[in-house]
């Protein structure tokens, strides 16, 4: 049994949906560690935002775009979120200022909650950037 460490809320792949072809490229999220934006996913067209060896990917999300979106996070807040699972969702307001998403309206948020000892037991090894 393999156990998903990340989701997107049917709001959220909406969003992304249209976020994809709007800009005509493949998305990507990055969690974003606090500083200037607070804690939010920020996402981005692939290849705008670099990741590196220090970066964990927690899954590939599936919302209806053309092809998966990749979710990154770096290992320090990894050691913090790593017994969570993360939804990635929507709500009204403006989105944290490197996000693509500002101009709609809405930014995306973090659900999250934590897991099982279970799913703990199951899950699957991060890879790393």
């Amino acid at each position: 049994m393999s156990i998903s460490r990340i989701a997107v809320s049917d709001a959220a792949a909406a969003l992304l949906v249209q976020l994809r072809e709007s800009h005509g490229q493949p998305l990507m999220f990055h969690q974003s560690g606090g500083c200037c934006d607070g804690s939010a996913p920020m996402c981005f067209t692939q290849g705008t935002f670099i990741t590196g060896p220090s970066d964990v990917l927690l899954g590939r999300l599936e919302p209806g775009t053309p092809e998966p979106v990749p979710v990154w996070i770096s290992q320090a807040q990894f050691q913090y979120w790593s017994h969570t699972h993360i939804t990635i969702d929507v709500a009204p307001g403006r989105g944290a200022g490197f996000s693509i998403e500002g101009p709609t309206g809405q930014r995306f948020i973090i659900r999250s909650r934590l897991f099982t000892d279970e799913e703990t037991e199951a899950l699957a090894p991060v890879t790393t950037g």
